[in-house]
């Protein structure tokens, strides 16, 4: 069995999606993981640091086993960019934003951010542009270099929180008020 297949049957072991793994030439080998999708209606669990380090406990172990050679092993999340690699993953985060890359340019481009949807039989459509402007890209799996998704970062729920001491937080573009007093 080759290191590749030994690193997938231990993690999907742990029922845990295994995204990517690369091997460097330095003998390093980076496994990146991910919760198995939630049932429709849960929210999405993320991966903590004790399912990275289960993953690398069994890794360690079976890699050894097998004797598959590395000097150095990384396990961690796909970050808040995940890479989309195989359908599964492309039905996964359907209707969600992700910037594409193609092989070969369409009209001039390669690189597109839009909304994932999917496409006639095996066919995927990326939706991009202003409102009432939307284009419409068509492709397949195979004319992709690179999808990942689009990173989304919520700090809604800090802004304007009182801070230590019952000072309100101000943001440097905001104005002060005649209510509101210098430190």
């Amino acid at each position: 069995m080759n290191w590749q297949a030994v690193v997938e049957k231990a993690v999907t072991g742990l029922d845990l999606e295994l995204v990517e793994c690369e091997r460097s030439a330095g003998g390093l080998l980076r496994v990146f993981i991910d919760k198995l999708p939630a049932p429709e209606g849960q929210e999405q669990p993320f991966v903590t640091v004790d399912d990275c380090e289960r993953v690398t406990r069994q890794l360690q172990y079976v890699l050894e086993v097998e004797g598959c050679d590395y000097s150095r092993l990384e396990v961690s999340s796909p970050g808040l960019d995940r890479p989309l690699h195989t359908p599964v993953h492309y039905r996964r985060f359907c209707g969600e934003q992700i910037d594409l890359t193609l092989r070969l340019p369409f009209q001039g481009r390669k690189k597109y951010r839009g909304l994932l949807q999917t496409g006639e039989g095996e066919g995927w459509q990326l939706v991009f542009g202003e409102p009432g402007q939307e284009q419409v890209l068509s492709f397949q799996l195979d004319e992709v270099r690179e999808a990942r998704l689009v990173p989304v970062i919520d700090f809604k729920g800090r802004k304007n929180k009182p801070a230590p001491g019952g000072k309100t937080a101000q943001t440097p573009n905001q104005k002060k008020t005649d209510g509101d007093q210098t430190p």
